[in-house]
């Protein structure tokens, strides 16, 4: 997984994402102030930063303009176009407008690693590989027939490892906001990777939740 450097001052918000972060499998290293990230990037390397814009001392924009080439996240409460403008054209790789539901911060941060190719193109665990970039399963070598939405939801588990997520959270991530289906059908893509793949004791059931892929 990634090395990542968190530049936020609150303390609860920078606790918060280190966790998440960490549940998924990165590297995470917490700062609290612009001139303390840039006096840990002389000494150490990253593959990704979060950046949080308003920063005492020196601004997020600052420490941009200071460090060398990073991939970076701005994160911001700042809303306004001319913002997110500036911190696009200065080359971050996205913006993240606070308050920000943590699913989306790792889907983005997932997003930016694999275009900046720091992100594996495979995950494996047991006897089971995922293979992101060919969009295939493996079981014990062999390649296992699966539908695009058994695919989509075991890719969303494994993503978001380790973390509970509700029927509707799995629905919006694997079929789509504009789903308009029942839960059930959740239910349904779950039973049928547990069976195919052995994951019986992999995805757990979260009691009056869903699901969490234990890793």
């Amino acid at each position: 997984m990634a090395k990542i450097l968190i530049v936020e001052d609150e303390v609860p918000i920078n606790t918060l994402i280190k966790k998440n972060l960490e549940l998924v499998g990165h590297e995470c290293v917490s700062v609290y102030d612009g001139q303390a990230a840039i006096d840990v990037l002389k000494d150490h390397s990253f593959d990704l930063i979060l950046l949080d814009v308003m920063l005492p001392g020196l601004d997020g924009f600052e420490v941009f303009e200071k460090i060398s080439r990073v991939p970076a996240i701005f994160l911001t409460a700042r809303s306004s176009l001319s913002d997110r403008l500036k911190g696009l054209t200065m080359g971050a790789d996205d913006y993240l407008t606070k308050p920000f539901e943590m699913l989306e911060l790792l889907a983005r941060v997932d997003a930016v690693l694999r275009r900046t190719k720091k992100e594996e193109k495979s995950f494996a665990f047991d006897n089971v590989i995922i293979r992101f970039d060919s969009r295939q399963i493996l079981l014990d070598g062999a390649v296992v027939d699966c539908t695009p939405k058994e695919y989509d939801l075991l890719e969303v588990l494994v993503l978001n490892r380790n973390i509970a997520l509700s029927r509707e959270k799995l629905l919006s991530l694997a079929w789509g906001y504009d789903y308009e289906g029942d839960t059930r059908t959740v239910d349904v893509h779950i039973q049928k990777l547990r069976k195919k793949l052995g994951l019986e004791e992999r995805i757990k059931t979260v009691y009056k939740l869903g699901y969490r892929l234990e890793v």
